[in-house]
């Protein structure tokens, strides 16, 4: 149980998304990341409650132990890796009063935010064109695009707002 969500904020705020290769003067982070499905979620279901909130601000914790790997990387390790990340998910989960496995219908509405944070990344800063993004994650609401913006920021900036953020749903527990 020697999780600290400062380790984690830490280790997500200096791991890359998208290997890396992204415009911009810092790497998109997945801490930065975890914010942008936590606001997207948020906008999603202006009515969750605090611990959905939090299944969302942790769904990549993770990727601070183990990194994130892109996709087609992911399916040729093959389920030793879903089985680490789903293990070491449910250990985070626990060590912060939640339950060890997000909900099913949960898991899937955070899951569809991932997606639209992923679909704004790969325009706004991978590098994608309006059309490959739209054909690879799929078409979405131009309130999204007009609402949530990629933010590129130093490390330590991303890792304070993401504990900050952390703390106030627990304040909110």
């Amino acid at each position: 149980m020697d999780i600290e969500i400062e380790d984690i904020a830490h280790g997500l705020s200096f791991v890359a998304r998208w290997n890396g290769q992204t415009h911009g003067d810092f790497p998109y982070s997945v801490a930065e990341h975890s914010l942008l499905v936590l606001r997207i979620f948020e906008g999603m279901r202006p009515k969750a409650n605090v611990q959905e909130r939090m299944f969302a601000l942790l769904h990549d914790a993770p990727e601070y132990v183990i990194g994130d790997m892109i996709s087609p990387v992911k399916h040729a390790v093959g389920s030793g890796y879903e089985e680490l990340d789903e293990r070491l998910a449910a250990a985070i989960h626990i060590r912060f009063g939640l339950p060890a496995k997000i909900p099913a219908e949960l898991k899937k509405q955070i899951k569809q935010a991932d997606k639209y944070s992923a679909r704004l990344e790969a325009s706004e800063i991978a590098g994608f064109s309006e059309n490959e993004a739209n054909k690879l994650f799929g078409v979405i609401d131009e309130y999204y695009v007009d609402t949530f913006k990629i933010k590129l920021r130093p490390p330590k900036e991303v890792r304070n707002e993401f504990v900050d953020t952390f703390q106030d749903l627990l304040d909110q527990k």
